[in-house]
């Protein structure tokens, strides 16, 4: 698992028909620092995610075992949005506090 930020959409007219109605999202890996880790990557999104959101994301087979993206050809799904963070018994990370920084 893997924490990212929604940073864009990807739209495509023409893909797989097991995509047709699915939403393709831009991420950026994130540390808990919040600064980005890696190259963004394209990911399925299984909850309804947002731009700007904390999500967490699992690649390769893993990414197929939701209900929305099992037998389709992907390999990064969003599977959560990030509500909280506890490391070493404090709070590092609050979705309304985020929100309300942006």
């Amino acid at each position: 698992m893997v924490f990212a930020r929604v940073v864009g959409n990807v739209v495509c007219t023409r893909k797989d028909d097991k995509l047709v109605g699915s939403k393709l999202l831009m991420v950026q890996p994130v540390g808990l620092d919040d600064k980005p880790r890696g190259h963004a990557l394209v990911a399925i999104d299984s909850v309804g995610a947002g731009e700007g959101e904390l999500v967490l994301l699992v690649q390769g087979s893993s990414a197929r075992q939701t209900p929305r993206t099992e037998n389709t050809p992907v390999d990064c799904t969003i599977f959560a949005i990030v509500d909280t963070i506890e490391k070493d018994g404090r709070i590092v990370f609050t979705k309304r506090k985020d929100k309300m920084e942006a």
